[in-house]
């Protein structure tokens, strides 16, 4: 019985002493063994972990470098407040929804419902285009230019590829007939998708105003199941069950607050 007491009275005694131990010290702020072999067994997660001795020394850095910012203030800058903000609500998403995010699973009949509604598309387009920064005016030639390219291709007997040829501002696609591949909702811009997957096989609609300009586009395929991206496909389901997660975290706490909204401020931007 002595020796049982002798033994694990030994055993606190290592671990305390092995607790207080100091690799390193930095001004007042001391580095134990628990806190350095912790955060080293971290490290070697990484690709290319460092060794021992290079993660003590930045350990060190970090201390010095953390200590030279209070002397100077650094936290006060508005940049360093603002990314404690995010650094904030980051902790605060993980901590309400994480587990519930990590624990998203996935079928292959879910997959199979999200991908009939949508599909992964091909189309070729004719863009008119917007140069950046546009004025109300520049903007409205280019509407304009654009309306009567679609008149003309409406009522035109040539093949979409020779229209696009002729008309078309987009210099990487006009080679291929303004080909554009198979997209699917996340790789396409939403309002040129969603018009995409109203359309037949074949036929031609404009304009879609995106950010690169004004679109006549044809849609030109529609991808079956069996052949499309699985991955994408299921990072598309996954990202919609993320959000209803996330939407309902936030329907429920944004009752707690008075929330007002002037959107006329936002409406031409």
């Amino acid at each position: 019985m002595l020796k049982l007491i002798l033994s694990s009275l030994f055993v606190f005694l290592f671990a305390v002493t092995s607790m207080a131990q100091v690799v390193a010290t930095v001004g007042k702020k001391k580095i134990t063994l628990k806190e350095f072999k912790t955060k080293y067994r971290q490290s070697q997660e990484l690709l290319n972990p460092p060794t021992a001795e290079q993660f003590l020394e930045d350990l060190i850095r970090f201390e010095v470098g953390l200590m030279e910012a209070k002397k100077k203030k650094v936290e006060n800058s508005p940049e360093v407040q603002e990314a404690i903000r995010h650094q904030i609500y980051g902790y605060y998403i993980e901590k309400e929804i994480g587990s519930k995010v990590k624990d998203i699973t996935i079928t292959e009949k879910e997959m199979r419902k999200q991908y009939k509604k949508t599909p992964e598309l091909r189309t070729s387009h004719i863009v008119i285009n917007i140069k950046l920064n546009a004025t109300k005016k520049e903007r409205a030639i280019a509407k304009k230019r654009a309306q009567e390219i679609y008149s003309i291709v409406k009522k035109s007997k040539r093949a979409f590829k020779k229209l696009v040829n002729l008309y078309s501002d987009d210099t990487f696609t006009k080679a291929a007939g303004g080909d554009l591949g198979y997209q699917s909702m996340v790789t396409a811009l939403p309002d040129y998708y969603n018009t995409a997957l109203k359309m037949k096989i074949g036929q031609i609609k404009g304009l879609v105003e995106t950010k690169y300009g004004f679109h006549i586009l044809k849609l030109t395929g529609r991808r079956k199941f069996k052949d499309a991206d699985r991955r994408q496909i299921k990072s598309i389901v996954f990202e919609l069950k993320r959000k209803k997660i996330f939407d309902q975290l936030f329907s429920k706490t944004k009752r707690k607050y008075k929330v007002s909204k002037n959107k006329k401020l936002i409406r031409n931007l």
